[in-house]
């Protein structure tokens, strides 16, 4: 029975491609049977009979709530209802001369009729004519240009990327207003077919770099994308790593930061995260306001960030390893007040860091799930009350929670949220380690970190590069933020490249900057 049912639906499948590759027809009744056919039990399809001039047949054919009705009565209906040519002139001269539509475009298959129906595009078949006609009138409801939320900053622009995938390119093109910005579109999924962008900066980004990226995202088989996160699953270089190989960014100034470097970005129809590749592990700790505000500030701040990265993956561990097996490595004073406090803790070190590492992630989901209103006030306050009633009740010490405390507000620097999350995942291996071989475990995961960091790769990119393999020339970007009269060269990332990005000799110089001969 199944698999019969099986080739039943895989004959039905069959028939209904076979329609939809079919070419049109010039008998008008024909291809209305066959459109009326795919689209049975589809409300929301509209089909429009019509007479040209009183005497054409046509059919104008669109999805309600995505083509715009008024400029379909206005630019299509109306002009050609009142058409009053009498003989047949040519086709294209009909369509360039008769329709006040700026976007039109000649159609051959059913395919391409429902490709434009199902992005709002009304269609437009005529009697004795084998060719239809695609007009430019989709309007459907989308979110305004706003600040991203999950990349705020003090300095720096407030726009984001939206769901629009036309909105998205224009923000593009608006910052970097040269025709060597090139794209790519494609479409992925079955049924939803969704649209993606490949774009890049002709004459900066390798080539092979840009036919690797469209080779990952053709293969992809998939019933339908609904996010950018699906590619971004699909075509990262080691799938069962929890480091991310690709950035996501809802800043249109990172994006095009990152094709200015030589990088590819993809966007996907329908979502407001951008995917840029390849990336490294340091391009992940860098924050665009690094580049807007005064460099030895963003230096110091990176500092700090990179500091915090390392408290965030290891200080609970190390916590753990020196309570549970090195006391002699504290001092004396600071040893008798945690074992004052830990005196009524019924747990081991381990479990009691466990227990508040948990809680302390189930509040932060919980903060995230939340509506707005009341979402930050239940995460705040919740920590605070759990955490006193919990060392009021004797199940934790006050030492442990500082130092969750501690390490969740050091995870809130990390810039990219889900680097932060692959952070917060290893810490609690890393938790175990410390608990069963203290610090030596504390020592074997890291080296266990660090030798997965060096085979790791994103798109042929070393994940640790510029520091292994050392490029000295990129080096200014990575430790510290040189200033911009000094980022003379762009990263080498694969192949071939453009190595510079500026002139040399910008550095300001006010002493001799104004003199004249």
């Amino acid at each position: 029975m199944f698999f019969r049912r099986f080739e039943n639906n895989k004959a039905n499948k069959s028939q209904q491609d076979e329609k939809q590759s079919a070419l049109l027809s010039s008998n008008l009744n024909q291809n209305l049977q066959i459109l009326r056919s795919l689209y049975e039990d589809c409300s929301d399809v509209v089909f429009r009979p019509f007479v040209i001039g009183g005497q054409v047949r046509a059919e104008l054919i669109y999805m309600e709530g995505l083509s715009n009705v008024q400029e379909i009565d206005a630019s299509v209906l109306i002009p050609l209802m009142k058409e009053t040519q009498g003989d047949r002139r040519r086709f294209e001269e009909w369509l360039e001369e008769t329709l006040p539509v700026s976007r039109v475009k000649g159609l051959r298959t059913f395919t391409d009729c429902i490709d434009h129906i199902s992005i709002g595009n009304p269609v437009l078949l005529l009697e004795q004519e084998s060719r239809g006609i695609a007009l430019g009138l989709a309007q459907w409801e989308k979110r305004s240009v706003e600040e991203p939320t999950s990349e705020s900053v003090v300095r720096g622009s407030r726009e984001g990327f939206t769901e629009s995938l036309g909105v998205n390119i224009a923000l593009l093109r608006r910052r970097i207003r040269s025709p060597k910005l090139k794209t790519k579109s494609m479409k992925i999924g079955r049924y939803t077919q969704t649209e993606v962008m490949i774009t890049y900066m002709e004459g900066i980004v390798d080539k092979t770099l840009v036919e690797e990226v469209m080779n990952r995202i053709q293969q992809i088989d998939i019933d339908g994308i609904l996010d950018s996160a699906y590619i971004e699953e699909m075509i990262k270089d080691n799938p069962f790593s929890p480091f991310p190989q690709i950035m996501s960014t809802e800043r249109p100034d990172t994006s095009v930061a990152g094709l200015l470097e030589g990088r590819v970005a993809i966007l996907v129809d329908g979502s407001p995260f951008v995917l840029i590749a390849p990336v490294t592990l340091y391009s992940l700790l860098q924050a665009s306001e690094d580049y807007y505000q005064h460099f030895i500030l963003g230096s110091a701040i990176r500092w700090l960030r990179y500091l915090f990265v390392v408290l965030s993956l290891l200080l609970p561990s190390i916590y753990v390893a020196i309570l549970s097996y090195h006391q002699e490595m504290v001092p004396t004073k600071l040893l008798i007040s945690m074992a004052a406090s830990r005196e009524n803790v019924p747990f081991p070190a381990l479990v009691e860091a466990l227990i508040m590492e948990i809680t302390f992630e189930a509040l932060r989901e919980a903060g995230v799930r939340l509506p707005k209103q009341v979402g930050a006030a239940v995460s705040i306050v919740g920590a605070l009350v759990i955490g006193q009633a919990a060392i009021q009740a004797g199940l934790v010490s006050a030492p442990m929670v500082m130092v969750v405390a501690l390490t969740g507000i050091a995870s809130f620097t990390i810039p990219r949220y889900n680097f932060g999350a692959s952070i917060r995942l290893l810490r609690f291996p890393m938790i175990l380690f410390a608990g069963m071989l203290g610090l030596l475990g504390v020592m074997l995961g890291l080296l266990a970190i660090i030798t997965h960091l060096c085979t790791l790769r994103s798109f042929g990119v070393p994940y640790l590069a510029p520091l292994a393999p050392m490029k000295g020339r990129d080096m200014k970007d990575v430790l510290v933020r040189a200033p911009w009269w000094m980022l003379n060269t762009r990263p080498h990332l694969t192949g071939e490249y453009n190595k510079y990005r500026q002139s040399p000799h910008q550095q300001p110089d006010p002493k001799h900057g104004g003199e004249t001969e």
